[in-house]
């Protein structure tokens, strides 16, 4: 191919691709150049199926340090390794918005990698690698129902900003990255400094109508360069077999999806027993049929299928007011709920949030300000993180057998979005010191456990004393279309076969007075900006519903902290004594910490942080510290000790390490003819400070009392 070179202003800025000049194996390839930024993005399918009851489709978003101009900060491995939690997120990003655009019967394997090139330290990668995969698979043979694009929103000082920079970004009230095709969105997220449903959405639709013109673009270039799509081998389902199965399993699923009072396990139990009576009764309808297998396994699928369409039918389909949910909830209805607090025993904070079986155990850590995560990434230099949120689903958790071990990409995403969501209630570090980690353990689960870690963390910050602003909480909502994709019903708190067979799951989180955090994914087109609003709305009902329950088990942060958790007295000092401070090689501080048992971080501005779980060490620490780096000031005044002794004064020890002179004159009111007279060495005795010179720092002592 030949080389081919398009360019477009989008959001102020330089958009450029390139085709032909770098790469050419991958069935569609492109480079995209925002700013300086630069992504190539490769989309390849393999050539033949996957033995897979799924489509096989992989988004993975790769970071190179050169891409920065830096290189990696650890001593001992300098290449990329395993792909940061914001690498990992903003490939699911991209995953989000492009697997709803291709056919799920697929059964390639479908890959796009998003590899940075250039960094320019201003855009951000991410939204040309979403914009690039798009038109990548677009431009390939690859069957793909695009195009989608998407934008990043902020509002810095009331003003919409579409893609802003860093700095921008850190300066708005919110975060926001939508996604979509022409008609709907498809892809939602967020993190807000609670900000009102309306303007969010309002914000959204922004959005939406700013990637249009991507839109169009991508078409443009597809219309003269895309290549023709591969025919895939793509079975269409057999009628006459869809009518048995559903002749068969069809009463036997409505009367088992909406059986009150069952449990999931039994209602799990009651689906699969229904789906191997189908099995039978079919070998025995096809036992001579040589495609007894194939029909076998098209007969999963079609049994999905027919779930699916008895759900929808239930909610779509009625009058409102009569709609069927499968637990006999109404559409705007949350599941039971219960918020207890001090669960653990021996711990510095604790809250178990429960709806309905979803449970999340959330346990918060106080610690030092030094124990502050340091992240590197090719986007960010070394810096330091005070607050954290991990997520942890195991296997129990939804009653299987699996591996145990460090977060996949699903914990990562989950975990980050509680964290996005529950960031701005955190108080700050100047009212607040602490390093502050928590950990949602996820007990059970049916439905939104993100959501359930917003909740229960809310929990565990206020049983810990910490002085947030105010609880967040999470819900998750659904939606349900009809076949056309016109007439559709939003659900409040979904779970189980609506979760699954559902159309979007939409998770809010946010205080009384707004939104926090948002991300929805969806398993049809989208939804429009309309819908998106009355979501919001339907969210915030909830939203309150389950702030009342949080504040009936704790209405606000205790007074105290934990008899378990360190304490952390932060004092300034003058920025000229922190070397005094820390000592030839550490010397100073290192005793500090070694009498007193206590934790010392120090930070440029002459900020000292003390964290000591014992009163007594604080104390010391604090006592040793001010000593170290007293700046005496006149009128103060010691009980000193003369350590030397000199024609024209004596010099008088008035802190460990620092001295003063004492002049003849200052001695006595009245004439003192020699020093040895009234002092010797190693005597104790009263002092004042009568000066200090600006320029030398030497200190002036005297030995009469000053006059009142």
């Amino acid at each position: 191919m030949s080389v081919k070179t398009y360019e477009k202003e989008f959001a102020g800025k330089r958009l450029f691709i390139e085709f032909g000049r770098l790469g050419g194996q991958a069935n569609g390839s492109c480079r995209v150049q925002y700013g300086e930024t630069t992504v190539l993005i490769n989309a390849t399918m393999s050539a033949h199926q996957k033995s897979v009851d799924y489509m096989p489709l992989s988004v993975d978003y790769e970071e190179k340090y050169y891409a920065a101009g830096k290189i990696k900060g650890s001593k001992w491995i300098k290449r990329e390794t395993r792909p940061s939690d914001e690498a990992i997120l903003s490939g699911r990003v991209i995953d989000r918005a492009i697997r709803p655009r291709f056919n799920h019967n697929i059964r390639n394997e479908i890959q796009v990698v998003a590899t940075v090139l250039s960094f320019d330290g201003v855009n951000d990668p991410d939204m040309p690698a979403l914009f690039g995969a798009s038109l990548a698979l677009m431009t390939s043979d690859i069957p793909f129902d695009g195009p989608i694009a998407g934008a990043r929103i902020g509002r810095v000082g009331g003003k919409l900003v579409f893609n802003p920079t860093y700095q921008e970004r850190a300066e708005s009230d919110f975060d926001i990255v939508v996604a979509g095709t022409a008609n709907r969105i498809n892809m939602i997220e967020a993190g807000a400094k609670i900000v009102p449903e309306k303007e969010m959405a309002e914000a959204i639709n922004a959005g939406f109508n700013e990637f249009q013109n991507l839109i169009k673009f991508q078409r443009d270039i597809a219309s003269e360069i895309g290549r023709t799509k591969k025919e895939l081998a793509i079975a269409t389902l057999d009628k006459d077999l869809i009518k048995v199965i559903s002749g068969f399993s069809g009463p036997k699923l409505e009367k088992a999806l909406y059986a009150p009072g069952k449990n999931k396990s039994e209602f799990y139990d009651g689906i699969g027993q229904i789906k191997d009576e189908l099995m039978e009764y079919l070998k025995e309808q096809y036992k001579e049929s040589h495609e007894l297998d194939k029909k076998l396994n098209e007969a999963s699928l079609i049994f999905e299928e027919e779930i699916d369409r008895i759900v929808h039918r239930n909610i779509v389909d009625q009058p409102a007011g009569g709609e069927k949910r499968p637990d006999g909830r109404k559409l705007d209805q949350l599941r039971d709920l219960s918020a207890e607090v001090g669960i653990l025993p021996h711990s510095h904070g604790t809250g178990l949030f429960n709806r309905g079986t979803t449970q999340a155990l959330s346990i918060l850590t106080l610690a030092a300000p030094g124990l502050e995560q340091w992240v590197e990434t090719m986007e960010i230099n070394l810096t330091k993180k005070r607050f954290m949120h991990h997520y942890v689903f195991p296997p129990f958790s939804v009653g299987e057998v699996g591996r145990m071990g460090g977060g996949g990409r699903r914990e990562i995403g989950h975990g980050a979005l509680a964290e996005r969501s529950l960031e701005p209630i955190i108080p700050p570090k100047d009212t607040f010191p602490y390093t502050i980690r928590l950990v949602s353990e996820i007990l059970s689960s049916n439905g939104s456990s993100s959501m359930a870690s917003v909740c229960g963390s809310s929990l565990a910050l206020m049983d810990g004393g910490v002085p947030i602003k105010s609880p967040a909480a999470g819900i998750a909502m659904g939606l349900m279309f009809d076949e056309k994709g016109e007439k559709y019903k939003i659900l409040t708190d979904i779970q189980g076969p609506e979760d699954h067979h559902g159309d979007m799951d939409l998770k809010v989180a946010g205080t009384k007075e707004g939104i926090t955090g948002m991300q929805m994914d969806v398993k049809v087109e989208g939804i429009s900006p309309e819908i998106v609003e009355k979501a919001l709305q339907q969210a915030r009902k909830a939203r309150l519903e389950i702030l009342e329950v949080i504040e009936k088990a704790i209405d606000s942060p205790r007074s105290e902290l934990s008899q378990y958790a360190p304490r952390v007295e932060t004092i300034k000092i003058n920025p000229a004594k922190i070397g005094a401070l820390i000592g030839p090689g550490g010397k100073i501080i290192n005793e500090i910490i070694e009498k007193t048992g206590a934790e010392i971080d120090i930070e440029d501005d002459g900020s000292v942080f003390v964290t000591s779980v014992t009163p007594e060490g604080m104390k010391k620490a604090l006592a040793l510290i001010q000593e170290v780096t007293y700046e005496p000031k006149a009128g103060d005044e010691f009980d000193g000790t003369v350590v030397a002794i000199k024609d024209f004064g004596a010099f008088v020890e008035i802190m460990p390490g620092k001295d003063g002179m004492v002049h003849i004159s200052e001695m006595s009111d009245q004439r003192v003819n020699r020093v040895t007279d009234i002092l010797k060495m190693g005597q104790k005795v009263h002092v004042w400070v009568k000066s200090v010179d600006d320029t030398s720092g030497k200190i002036s002592l005297t030995m009469k009392p000053p006059r009142r």
